[in-house]
């Protein structure tokens, strides 16, 4: 089975001490030859996307570091589709702070700039603060966010798809530009929305961007069923990824969806070296150019517990956690922090070390990473990884040096992309 691989694009690195382990400008963030050189090391070493975080407040980071997502990644990703010709490119945008009509018409934009290539990953929004900068209003709860969710996914949906294929004539000689019979009027009247419709533009060479989804909780598992192409989560370890892939790929087929219709990219946070000596000096001289402050912080944030909850040498709070009835955070990044933290008996202190911002890490040679991504999708975990890297260009620099062209040589990676569009080189099934 060929593995389905992602480059997560989070300020300059995933890590917290990115910005000042690598070489050139800390702003380097708000370059736009920043952008061109990742999408371009991507692209020559045949990853299906790149996918770019978005932040709508600067509180999780405290500007203690380059914000994740400053940038609004569908700019970032038009200036990136002008560098490549293959590889996808997926943004982030909140369902909870958009409205439809625009956040569709934005990625259809991008589709058709890219020939094809766009993906949307729709999330509710996690951190309180954001709300900050909308109104003031509090954070919806958890339950209330996935309801407009569901709401807006099917606006936008019926948007892309309001021009029937063949809606674009074109004729010069009959005159005929478009046929209005196919373009569709929506008439939506919902809790949350009212759009009349259509769309502005006519379908892409796709059909619609890609839809990918990150949440991992009841109600993010039942909407990546009904309407994500890719699904995109936090999972430490193989017994829980296995169990979410296989529920929901279960519920996927309840919703008259084939099974194989929605694809489960985890992310991975590769720390590589040529030794494994290496790859842990790396990620030694990562941790203490961080300090541990920002990273304890993110995690009492990550997981709903006040920071002087946790005692670093002691074991992570999961009672304290578990009886949080008011927590609107991520339900993923929460449970995967606790699964991992009860399964290997972590301290508080060694959790942070092993957990990559959220996700699985993997700190060791290009062989010992590739070892994990074969060991994860020969057991049906996944279906790929997003690589969540820890600090650019030089950790996705060293994945495509060093990690792909093994997992080539186990046939478990394309030596080229299937076709010229995101869905097709994802393997996802025609839209009907």
């Amino acid at each position: 089975m060929e593995t389905i691989l992602t480059a997560t694009v989070m300020g300059l690195g995933m890590h917290h001490g990115s910005w000042r382990y690598r070489d050139g400008d800390a702003f380097d963030y708000v370059d736009p030859d920043y952008y061109a050189h990742i999408a371009r090391t991507a692209e020559a070493g045949a990853l299906h996307a790149i996918f770019l975080a978005d932040t709508l407040d600067v509180s999780e980071e405290r500007f203690a570091r380059p914000n994740l997502g400053s940038l609004d990644p569908a700019v970032t990703l038009a200036v990136m589709a002008a560098h490549t010709e293959r590889i996808g490119l997926v943004g982030t945008s909140s369902t909870t702070f958009n409205e439809p009509f625009n956040l569709a018409r934005r990625f259809a934009s991008l589709d058709h700039m890219s020939r094809g290539r766009a993906g949307w990953n729709a999330v509710t929004t996690f951190v309180p603060a954001v709300a900050g900068n909308f109104g003031g209003m509090p954070l919806p709860a958890h339950d209330q966010r996935y309801a407009r969710a569901r709401e807006f996914l099917e606006v936008v949906i019926d948007l892309w798809e309001s021009w029937e294929a063949d809606a674009a004539v074109g004729d010069k000689a009959a005159g005929t530009f478009v046929d209005a019979a196919r373009v569709h009027t929506l008439d939506h009247v919902g809790e949350h929305f009212s759009v009349r419709g259509p769309s502005t533009l006519p379908r892409s060479q796709q059909g619609r961007p890609v839809i990918f989804q990150a949440g991992a909780s009841e109600g993010g598992r039942d909407l990546a069923a009904q309407y994500a192409d890719v699904v995109f989560t936090a999972q430490n370890t193989i017994e829980a990824a296995t169990a979410f892939r296989t529920d929901v790929r279960r519920r996927a087929v309840g919703y008259g969806r084939s099974a194989d219709a929605v694809k489960i990219v985890p992310g991975l946070l590769p720390v590589v070296g040529s030794t494994s000596a290496e790859a842990k000096a790396r990620k030694e001289k990562l941790d203490e150019l961080r300090g541990v402050g920002p990273e304890l912080e993110k995690l009492a944030l990550r997981v709903g517990v006040p920071v002087e909850a946790l005692e670093l040498d002691e074991p992570l709070p999961v009672e304290l956690i578990r009886a949080n009835d008011a927590f609107r955070g991520s339900h993923g990044f929460r449970d995967a922090a606790v699964e991992l933290a009860t399964r290997e008996n972590l301290t508080v202190r060694e959790l942070l070390y092993a957990n990559g911002g959220g996700h699985q890490q993997v700190v060791g040679t290009p062989e010992e990473i590739a070892d994990t991504i074969e060991t994860w999708v020969d057991a049906g975990a996944v279906d790929g990884f997003n690589l969540m890297i820890d600090a650019f260009p030089s950790g996705l620099e060293d994945v495509v040096e060093h990690v792909i062209p093994l997992l080539r040589k186990r046939c478990l990676f394309q030596h080229d992309y299937a076709g010229t569009t995101l869905r097709t080189n994802l393997g996802l099934p025609p839209l009907p």
